[in-house]
């Protein structure tokens, strides 16, 4: 297996036109991963989903859910 069958692309979002290793893992499709940005302001967190085209392994930018944050004493 070459390089760049181990490498995706990152398209859209604040990762847009990233390229990263896959790692030693199977790449399984539709697997979705999350990015945190944590700065001064409110968190920000973009999901992506990995798929594979003709082109090689892509993380698209994935639908966002809206899931309530936990209180902190664990009540919603």
């Amino acid at each position: 297996m070459s390089d760049e069958t181990r490498c995706v692309r990152f398209f859209g979002g604040p990762l847009d036109g990233r390229v990263q290793e896959l790692g030693d893992a199977e790449p399984v499709p539709g697997a979705v991963i999350r990015h945190i940005h944590l700065h001064g302001g409110p968190k920000i967190e973009t999901r992506y989903e990995l798929g594979l085209t003709e082109r090689g392994w892509e993380y698209r930018l994935a639908a966002t859910q809206h899931e309530p944050e936990p209180e902190p004493d664990g009540l919603r």
